[in-house]
């Protein structure tokens, strides 16, 4: 096959405010070069071939405008229709979008009938790439898999599983936000939001300091090799992430490249190996002859039963209590000392929790800076906020979700919630501003 026949359909007031609300500079860059990423996502995530985009389409209500401070750090005014142009040039079909009410533009209903008229179209149109967290529109992707047509969404926003679920590939905030900044887009360390009482996931983001590049077939034989040597003289379970970190600091860049050698990541990499007598957890691995299994397999984390239903509901990683004002902390002090970059932030926060022996994956990272933002205390924000603050701002998203779908809780079980979450009430913060 020489390409694979696709069509595109982006809700830009959706996808772009959802940027925008996590990276301002990189949203900006997103809406003014379409062309750049478009060229990047023909090839991310792909196939058999690369995708030839025969259908590109734009929903943009030009009306539409987010709070910005240009350079000198002015607040003006961000109107959406300063973006029109460029996605013009780059080859899309924009569809002005004005609001039918405060909160609609109608674009997930155009979109839903315009991708339904495509199926009944001449043209086949193999894959279908969506590009909205909205929620509303996983009937399109229920109709889509029925016609047995590939589904790709691209949400920067914290979609609702429901939807997610259905489609064949996501590209979430850091793929997107990989994808527009030019970087790697790795999709590995998403599918674990579980932690045990210790361990980590299965993977680590160091690259190879000299650069050398190195032919697959002999680094496939060498990752065999460290495998086997560490797993042979390992006197108890070795945690995965130590080792898949170590793995890629001594192999370098074939591991990005390859995606762990063509099996999408360490875990499978390693069971690519046949080791004798082996045993995985999520977050270990282990000789089922030689050694005595660590104690967290096998345990889940006992959640408090209003903690429960929000974890339920949300998909919220189980973690250990003591484990979130770890990660609020981490975050405030990535935000005090960087200039703030989305996707080093979760590589950063990840590495620094992990020298602190929290299993704590990029994924989970990304969930609390969702839900710092929403909750209106971006990383980005000046002054930088406090630890109390982003555990405010992120408990605040959650409990305002859950208020939005129906799921009320009792001042005693709110207040069960925020102990679990880490985070005070406003009036007990203290000096948080």
């Amino acid at each position: 096959m020489e390409y694979v026949r696709t069509a595109l359909y982006l809700d830009f007031d959706n996808v772009f405010t959802g940027m925008f609300n996590l990276d301002p500079e990189v949203a900006i860059q997103f809406a003014s070069d379409p062309g750049a990423w478009l060229r990047r996502l023909s090839t991310t995530s792909t196939t058999d071939a690369s995708r030839r985009w025969l259908i590109l389409r734009c929903y943009l209500n030009p009306s539409g405008w987010v709070n910005h401070r240009d350079p000198d750090g002015k607040a003006e005014r961000l109107y959406f229709s300063r973006f029109r142009p460029s996605f013009v040039r780059a080859g899309f079909e924009v569809i002005d979008c004005p609001r039918y009410s405060a909160t609609k533009n109608g674009a997930d209903i155009r979109i839903v009938i315009d991708a339904v008229d495509a199926l009944s179209a001449d043209t086949l149109y193999e894959e279908f790439v969506i590009a909205s967290g909205d929620s509303d529109m996983a009937p399109l992707l229920q109709r889509l898999r029925r016609a047995d047509r590939r589904t790709v969404i691209v949400s920067p926003a914290d979609a609702a599983e429901a939807f997610t679920s259905i489609a064949d590939q996501v590209l979430g905030s850091r793929q997107l936000l990989a994808l527009v900044s030019g970087e790697h887009v790795d999709f590995d360390d998403d599918a674990d939001m579980t932690a045990d009482t210790e361990g980590e996931d299965c993977d680590g983001g160091v690259t190879h300091s000299d650069g050398v590049s190195v032919d697959h077939d002999e680094a496939y034989m060498s990752f065999r090799s460290k495998v086997l040597r560490e797993y042979n003289e390992a006197p108890a379970p070795i945690n995965m992430a130590t080792l898949a970190g170590q793995l890629r600091s001594e192999l370098g860049d074939v591991i990005a490249h390859t995606d762990w050698f063509g099996h999408g990541g360490f875990a499978r990499a390693v069971e690519s190996l046949n080791l004798p007598n082996l045993c995985m957890s999520q977050h270990y691995l282990w000789d089922k002859i030689r050694h005595t299994p660590p104690d967290a397999v096998g345990q889940v984390v006992a959640l408090p039963e209003p903690v429960e239903r929000l974890t339920e509901l949300f998909s919220l990683p189980r973690l250990p209590s003591g484990w979130w004002p770890a990660i609020y902390q981490t975050l405030s002090a990535y935000a005090h000392s960087h200039q703030f970059n989305l996707a080093h932030c979760i590589s950063w926060s990840r590495d620094q929790l992990q020298t602190q022996g929290l299993a704590v994956s990029r994924k989970v990272i990304e969930v609390v800076l969702h839900g710092t933002a929403n909750g209106g205390c971006p990383l980005y924000r000046q002054p930088s906020p406090t630890e109390v603050e982003i555990g405010m701002a992120f408990v605040k998203s959650m409990l305002s979700r859950a208020d939005q779908v129906g799921l009320a809780f009792t001042y005693e079980e709110e207040a069960a919630v925020r102990a679990w979450l880490g985070a005070q009430l406003e009036d007990n913060a203290g000096g948080a501003s």
